[in-house]
Order: C-alpha cells, then sequence, then structure tokens
C-alpha cells in the first residue's frame, strides 16, 4: 500500500518560483533561473538599444544586460532607487548557449512550490495583450501569480543583440 502512496507522490512534479512585483501584479519564474538578487546599481547606457534595456553592468567580470520588465510589458516607467531590486536570472541565448541578464522589477516577493499541474495556460485576449511571456497562471494561496517563461522575454533578434552587446 505505500509504493501507491510514494508512487503518487512523485508523480506530483513541483517546481519552486521566485515571484516579484511588478505595478500591482505579481509574477513568478523558476528559481532555477535565478542567479541572485541585488540591489539596483548604476548601468552603463548603450546607445542604439530598445527603451526597455536600461543598460549594462559589470557582474565580477561578466557583462550582463539589465532589462527593465516595466517597460518590456508597456507598464508606466518608475525611477529606480534604493528599493529597486535587480534579479540576475539565466536565459537560453540565441546561439544556444546559456546567457546571464538582470530583469528590474518593483519588489522580491516570496519563493512558492507549485505543482506543474497547478499552472494553467493564458486565457486568450486577442491581439488586445501580448502572451508571448506568459507561460501560464497559477493560484498561490488566494492570490493569481503570472508565471512567466523567461526565455520569451526577448525575441531571436533582441537575443541576438544582447549577446553581441555582452561579447564587447
Amino acid at each position: 500500500m505505500s509504493t501507491n502512496t510514494n508512487t503518487s507522490v512523485a508523480q506530483i512534479a513541483t517546481n519552486k518560483y521566485l515571484t516579484f512585483v511588478l505595478a500591482t501584479e505579481e509574477y513568478a519564474i523558476d528559481i532555477l533561473r535565478v542567479q541572485e538578487i541585488k540591489g539596483w546599481s548604476k548601468v552603463t547606457v548603450i546607445p542604439n538599444t530598445p527603451n526597455y534595456i536600461c543598460g549594462v553592468i559589470n557582474l565580477r567580470g561578466t557583462i550582463v544586460p539589465i532589462i527593465d520588465l516595466r517597460l518590456r510589458f508597456n507598464l508606466e516607467r518608475l525611477d529606480y532607487g534604493q528599493m529597486t531590486v535587480v534579479v540576475v536570472v539565466k536565459v537560453m541565448g540565441h546561439s544556444g548557449r546559456e546567457r546571464i541578464m538582470g530583469i528590474v522589477v518593483d519588489a522580491v516577493s516570496d519563493v512558492y512550490d507549485v505543482a506543474e499541474s497547478e499552472i494553467k495556460p493564458p486565457p486568450d485576449f486577442g491581439s488586445v495583450i501580448s502572451i508571448e511571456f506568459i507561460k501560464g497562471l497559477a493560484t498561490v494561496g488566494e492570490k493569481m501569480v503570472i508565471v512567466l517563461e523567461i526565455d520569451r522575454l526577448l525575441n531571436s533578434d533582441e537575443l541576438a543583440m544582447i549577446e553581441n552587446i555582452a561579447k564587447h
């Protein structure tokens, strides 16, 4: 009888997700993609890049592009200050190699266990709202969290541009 219990427990795949706030919504990314969380520091601005690319920082010898998720999601810009948080994440680059990128968020919330079966596909909003970055929606406690597909935050051209910036 204990074998059945162990089998059913093993079949429930859960992952840990880091949640963070942008505007009034809570978002989540797979914790295994998070390298570190740091406070805001001045960036080196790169000319001729989209407005949501803040610039780059030197993180222990690695050039890390910084993306403002508020601007990427067409939300209102906020001034950066002591409360601004940068989540350094690993994404699959255009060349198939892992890349490091920083994402600017309003605040980091918590880490939650979420079963993959609890992540529901996002509703279809037509062309009004882009859902390309959204893996799905999950209920955590009494709140709804938007689970992001971190590799889709930038398209292949944008990733190629980021990789090019990181090389120089």
